[in-house]
Order: C-alpha cells, then structure tokens, then sequence
C-alpha cells in the first residue's frame, strides 16, 4: 500500500493568506519566529564572538597606520575603564552575530510578514532585498576607504595634532557609526525604486527634484556624518547624488515599460489647466471605421409641484 505523501490540510503561509488563522493563532506564530530569530543571533553570537579579536584588527587599521599609533614597536590603545576591553568584544560580537544571523532572523521576519502581501509584492520585496545588501556593502566599504584617509588629516588639525593616543572604545564607536551611517545613505535610491515602482511618483517627477536632492544630500552628510573633514562629506554627497541618477534612470525604465506619461493629463502641472478639445482617434470596428459620438446634453429635470398642490392630490 502506498503511503500518501500529499501534506493534510492547509499550511501556516496558506492559513495566514487566506485570513483563516486566528488572532491567538498569530500570536503563537510570532513567538516561534522569534524563538528562531533569537536562536540565529546566538549562533551569529558565538562565531562573531570568536573572530572578534579578528575584526577588532580590521576596524583599528586605519589608526595603526598612523605613527603616533606605537608605542614601543606595537600599536597602543588607550584603556580607561578596567572592563572596556571585554565589553568591546562583546559589541563586535554581537555586531558580527547580528550579520552573520541575517539569513535566519531576516527569513523568520519576512516568513511572517509575507502572507499579508499579494504575489507582486512579494516578487518585488525578493528584488528590493537583494540589491539593498549589496548596496548596504558598498556604503560599508567607502566608510572605511573615508576613515583610513581622513583620520591623519582629522588628527593634525586638531589643537593636539598626531601625537596623542586614542580610546579604543570611542575609535571603535567612531568606525562602526561611520559604517552604518554609509550603509543606510546608500539604501537612498531604493525608497526611490520603491515610490517609482509604486506608481507614486514618476521619474520625471524624480528628475524635477534633483536641486533639493542635491542640497539635501550635501546637507545630510554634513550634519549625519561624524568625520568632521571635508573629505568624507563630500564623498558621500557626491555617493547619494549619483545613486540618485542611477534611480532615476532605472524609474524612466520602468516607466517605459508600463507605458507611463502617455495618458492625458502628461505634461501638465497640477495646477495648469487642460484642453477641453475632442482629440480622440476614430475607433476601427470591423471594416468599418467609428467616431466616438459626442456626449449629449441630459434633459432637463421637471419642476416639482407647489407644496399646496401635493397636498390637494393627496387629499
């Protein structure tokens, strides 16, 4: 006899799509992905734990490039508290779990917010997610390339110059923030994306606004970034301006492709007026060719009777 495979009943994804799960049901479903969320960031934990003193001398190359950096042959860190060392490493372990755990916790998350979405959306979130990673990464990588070039500069204009030594918890701080401050600029083109594909803005819209964009971009990393120096300013303005052109070619793309800016009311700003002209092409109907007839005037309402007279009839 052969034995079934075929799986009994529906399946949670399927319960949750068609809004047969209850509300109780949901609730025990969010504390299962986050029991598994929470089990790949232990794990991420663990690995980050162990490479840790790896990535510590990753984030510390920058400052050990400098000469005031030795002390004796060896690169020197300043250490005021007696625990600093030991709290540093679990930060960077836990950052490190936090990435190396992405594929779990991230699957856990989208795995409950996916039924809620309908079949387009779910294919353009795989899309969006998979370009902000690589994008996440770029922005990574130019904050180190900015910090290894600009901390000398940073460091000899200052009152001390280059012959102090720094903490290593506040240098440590000023990378990561560096990191992650580039990392989430370069996501600034998918909320672009994301609008455009959304059909809330078009590209020619995008492109109109490229003045504010410009003095934004430039404004935000003056504010935003924690290098005081020119230098990794405007790199990351200039970073911001051309993922912003690249967006906007990408939303004309799209746009062509659905076929926008042929409607009617193209070209005309929201508060110009519109023609009121018939401009319409004869319509073919088989061999022969029809012309949309014109609309014809509504006849008019009769006026109704004096009360007096409802009265009298109704009597």
């Amino acid at each position: 006899m052969a034995l079934s495979l075929r799986r009994k009943g529906p399946t949670k994804f399927e319960q949750a799509s068609d809004g047969s799960m209850t509300l109780i049901e949901h609730v025990r479903e969010l504390r299962n992905r986050l029991f598994w969320a929470s089990l790949g960031i232990i794990a991420g934990l663990i690995v980050g734990f162990i490479v840790s003193q790896w990535v510590f001398h990753l984030l510390s190359g920058p400052y050990c490039a400098l000469p005031s950096s030795y002390v004796a042959g060896e690169c020197k860190f300043l250490v005021l508290g007696v625990a600093d060392t030991l709290i540093l490493r679990l930060k960077i372990a836990l950052w490190v779990g936090l990435i190396v755990g992405a594929p779990v916790w991230l699957y856990q998350l989208w795995a409950f917010i996916a039924p809620g979405l309908h079949r387009h959306e779910r294919k353009w979130a795989y899309v969006f997610v998979a370009i902000a990673a690589p994008l996440f990464a770029g922005g990574a990588v130019l904050a180190y390339f900015v910090v290894q070039h600009s901390l000398a500069f940073i460091m000899q204009a200052g009152v001390v110059g280059d012959t102090t030594q720094l903490e290593v918890t506040s240098y440590v701080g000023f990378v990561t923030s560096m990191i992650l401050l580039f990392g989430v600029a370069f996501e600034f083109p998918l909320v672009l994306l994301m609008l455009n594909f959304t059909g809330v803005v078009t590209a020619r819209k995008l492109m109109s606004w490229w003045r504010i964009v410009v003095f934004l971009s430039f404004g935000f990393a003056a504010i935003a970034t924690p290098d005081p120096g020119p230098f990794g300013m405007t790199l990351l303005a200039f970073c911001m301006v051309v993922l912003y052109l690249l967006a906007v070619g990408v939303a004309a793309i799209n746009d062509k492709r659905k076929g926008r800016g042929k409607e009617i009311y193209a070209g005309l700003d929201d508060d110009e007026i519109s023609p009121i002209t018939d401009d319409r092409e004869p319509v073919t109907a088989g061999s022969r060719i029809e012309t949309p007839s014109p609309v014809e005037a509504p006849e008019p309402v009769a006026k109704p009777l004096p009360l007096e007279s409802r009265f009298d009839d109704m009597t």
